[in-house]
């Protein structure tokens, strides 16, 4: 089973969480970019159908192939400390 791990990180004058190099919308509050990624990692659990899909690779050649909506990767989220400047109050 594959592992998907979101970060929370300062991003852009505010908080976002990536995966892998990929930065989410950046969030105003570090509270919002955790809820986001926490979202976000319950929704990579779910599963879904078992679908036929195809796909094109780099040398351009068309592949078939049959996704298993059940295999699902397991997630998790690490958080990095909240700065001094994160605004904690309720908007």
């Amino acid at each position: 089973m594959n592992k998907v791990t979101y970060q929370i990180v300062e991003h852009d004058g505010g908080w976002a969480y990536k995966l892998g190099d990929v930065y989410s919308e950046t969030f105003r509050t570090h509270e919002e970019a955790l809820n986001a990624a926490r979202a976000a990692a319950a929704e990579q659990r779910l599963s879904g159908k078992t679908e036929g899909i195809s796909y094109q690779d780099s040398e351009g050649e068309w592949h078939e192939e049959l996704a298993v909506g059940s295999d699902r990767p397991e997630t998790e989220v690490t958080d990095a400390p909240a700065s001094e400047t994160d605004d904690k109050t309720d908007s």
